[in-house]
């Protein structure tokens, strides 16, 4: 009986142990973890100093494994929001910034190896050359700097937060700010090269390119330095708390509790503080430097500027950006060719409508034409009777005188005088009839001086009633050209008559004056008939015009006929303004100047 119950005992012992055994060899799953760092000096030099970091957590906390993640700000933002990243190490300042947006719990703050383990490490440096005349604060308005990023802490905010108090604006302060990212080395390059005049780069940047053998000590300086004590490192702003380690809310809290006590567990001579260049985790320090900097600057929860969110978003989606690209471009193009056609067809709709403006008044000036024509050529039928009749009285009676044998010359002389202007006249009412037949005038022999001085002398009454001065200039080798007397003729007396109501029209004690000047050319014969009257009350263009007149009494038909005869005669008439005038010489600059052109031919 005992030895059954001896039995029994050793096979449920037996039993137990092949139970454990098998519990032992199972292995239970390994959870995997990404750690995000920022990067302020590379990948590289991200994952060799805090991969070891990972390897004792991974050590300390069962079943788990840690990856480092070297990232930028916006890196971290956006592998947060995709839930890539469980845990965090970086800057206070954007630990803010990622709180605002995202359930983080802050885990504990790293101890400075440097600078007897303090917990405040954080701070900007402003760094010129050694030979630069840069030499406080004040120096730098306008210049040009260069800083990693818009919301490193230990750069640009912290310089930031530095001018504020100082009482500068640090929007406007500077020149230019360029941001180059990360690393942080091409900041210090910048100002060695010359490309900046100023860097602001973190608390003991420059010491450590020292230390390294990058730069020379020598070669630059420190703008606004200050050296607190039990540091290494000399600073231009004021310290903020040092690098934190913080989780997502993914974390259970079960796991943040074996990492914090993992972290503060960390002796400083263990290989992963070394490479970390920490001496230890301590408890999360307090923000309120970094709260009171950030409602200075009104930096917590600022939104990044537009054109960073839409370059972030064309990144992430590059094929929909491409399209949109497209469509506004596309758009754009057919707004652009749209608005092309309107203006094109609104400039021929106003020019149409010119047109019909432009016909209508040439069919009304053509009706009068036409109204006018019918009562001149009745006129003209009218007329033409008592003057042949005049005509033959006048003949007659020079004739009685003859047979008579009665010697009286002042008798006979007027009536010659009547009897040369009733023929005259009776040329001139057939060149009317003619003209408004469109038949072609005569063509003779004539002087233009000749008929220059004929149209003075039928106006010669008139012209001494109002007191006009009248002066004929000829210049050159006179000589006779083809063409019609009667038509030139009065041309000219419209011409004279024009200048002679315009002096008239003066309302000042100028003394009024008319001057004909005739040139003589090899090839042709020039006119101006030159007034110093009121001159032109219109444009030229629209006076020569068939009844356009500025007189109360005018029938606009002066110009019109004397353009009309001077084409006939294939030469050219110009109405103009002395002022305006290109003729080098003229006896004076007011008053009206007119111009016409005879070819020889």
């Amino acid at each position: 009986m005992g030895v059954w119950c001896r039995a029994l005992v050793v096979g449920c012992i037996l039993s137990l142990m092949g139970v454990n055994l098998t519990y032992a060899d199972e292995e239970l799953p390994v959870n995997e973890f990404r750690v995000g760092v920022l990067a302020n000096h590379g990948v590289l030099q991200a994952k060799q100093r805090w991969q070891p970091m990972m390897d004792y957590l991974s050590e300390k906390v069962p079943n788990s494994r840690f990856e480092v993640v070297p990232v930028d700000f916006n890196g971290m933002r956006s592998q947060l929001l995709s839930h890539d990243l469980q845990f965090i190490v970086t800057n206070p300042g954007q630990y803010l910034h990622l709180s605002n947006n995202f359930p983080l719990s802050w885990l504990a703050t790293m101890k400075s190896r440097k600078h007897q383990g303090s917990t405040f490490t954080i701070g900007a440096t402003i760094i010129v050359r050694a030979d630069s005349p840069i030499r406080s604060l004040q120096d730098l308005r306008g210049k040009n700097v260069v800083a990693s990023d818009p919301q490193a802490l230990g750069g640009y905010q912290a310089a930031m937060g530095l001018l504020h108090k100082m009482g500068y604006l640090p929007e406007q302060f500077f020149g230019q700010v360029r941001f180059l990212g990360f690393p942080l080395e091409p900041l210090i390059y910048q100002v060695r090269d010359g490309n900046a005049d100023a860097a602001i780069a973190p608390f003991c940047t420059l010491e450590e390119m020292i230390e390294t053998g990058l730069i020379n000590q020598a070669d630059y300086r420190v703008i606004h330095p200050t050296n607190p004590p039990g540091y290494d490192c000399e600073v231009s702003t004021q310290l903020y708390p040092n690098w934190s380690f913080a989780a997502a809310d993914t974390v259970s809290p079960r796991l943040t509790m074996q990492i914090t006590r993992a972290l503060f567990d960390l002796p400083a001579d263990h290989v992963a503080a070394i490479t970390a260049d920490t001496l230890g985790w301590t408890a999360p320090v307090s923000q309120l430097k970094v709260i009171e900097l950030f409602k200075e600057l009104q930096l917590q929860g600022a939104a990044p500027p537009l054109y960073q969110t839409v370059y972030k978003w064309m990144e992430k989606n590059k094929e929909w950006g491409g399209v949109l690209l497209l469509i506004f471009i596309v758009s754009t193009i057919y707004h652009l060719w749209l608005e092309y056609k309107f203006r094109q067809k609104s400039e021929f709709l106003v020019s149409t409508e010119r047109q019909l403006k432009d016909k209508a008044l040439q069919l009304e000036r053509l009706q009068s034409a036409a109204i006018l024509g019918e009562i001149g050529a009745g006129l003209a039928h009218e007329l033409n009777q008592p003057i042949a009749a005049i005509t033959q009285y006048s003949e007659g009676a020079m004739l009685q005188l003859e047979r008579l044998g009665q010697d009286n010359p002042e008798l006979y002389d007027i009536l010659g005088k009547i009897n040369a202007q009733s023929i005259r006249a009776g040329a001139v009412v057939h060149r009317i009839r003619g003209l408004l037949k469109r038949r072609q005038a005569k063509a003779e022999s004539l002087n233009v001086t000749l008929v220059v001085k004929e149209a003075l002398a039928l106006l010669r009454r008139e012209l001494d009633r109002a007191g006009v001065q009248v002066t004929v200039a000829v210049e050159g080798h006179p000589f006779e050209l083809m063409g019609d007397t009667v038509g030139l003729s009065q041309m000219w007396v419209n011409l004279v008559k024009n200048s002679l109501d315009a002096l008239e029209a003066c309302k000042d004690n100028r003394a009024r004056q008319l001057r004909i000047e005739i040139y003589y050319h090899s090839s042709e014969i020039r006119v101006l008939v030159i007034d110093n009257g009121e001159g032109l009350q219109g444009q030229a263009s629209e006076l020569m015009a068939s009844f356009a007149s500025t007189k109360d009494a005018g029938l606009g038909l002066g110009l019109a006929i004397c353009k009309d005869v001077v084409s006939r005669h294939h030469g050219s008439i110009q109405i103009e303004n002395c002022q305006q005038s290109a003729h080098a010489q003229l006896p004076w600059q007011q008053g009206c100047v007119v111009t016409v052109v005879l070819p020889k031919g």
